[in-house]
């Protein structure tokens, strides 16, 4: 898997962004495009913001025993893949706003780098090493990334 934490995958990954527009169609799923970048956001936003409900511990331990494992391996997401709550997004958003907020939060990810990362708390999944951090961020941008055709 490629790694978001390397200068040259960042720009990579921001240059598949940038070639996004408002109106670029999905080739699956329901969501728009703005609504797929604020979806992206969250992942970052459960990081860097302290805007989402914690799990309970009886929570935390089931998504650590059965949905860590498919977010944090090297296995593509499937299409259409069931997302957690926190991830829906149903309204409308602001597309260059969101755009910019995910670029914004991939370089500072990237700034911090994947020793920053290694033995972090994940809000849902406990303390990740930096390479399933990596897997994370990475298969999830890709995914959406390619469902937009970028």
């Amino acid at each position: 898997m490629k790694n978001i934490f390397q200068p040259e995958i960042t720009s990579e990954v921001i240059a598949r962004i940038n070639n996004l527009t408002p109106t670029s169609p999905q080739l699956w799923g329901k969501m728009n495009v703005a609504q797929m970048l604020a979806h992206c956001n969250v992942s970052y936003e459960l990081v860097y913001e302290n805007k989402h409900r914690r799990p309970n511990a009886l929570m935390k331990l089931i998504m650590k025993a059965f949905v860590k494992s498919l977010v944090v391996s090297e296995k593509p997401y499937k299409r259409n893949s069931q997302t957690a709550p926190s991830f829906l997004i149903t309204d409308e958003k602001k597309f260059e706003k969101e755009k910019d907020r995910l670029i914004d939060f991939i370089n500072k990810t990237q700034e911090l780098g994947e020793n920053h990362f290694d033995g972090k708390e994940s809000h849902s999944f406990g303390k990740l090493t930096k390479t399933e951090w990596n897997n994370m961020f990475y298969k999830h941008l890709d995914h959406h990334l390619n469902q937009f055709g970028v």
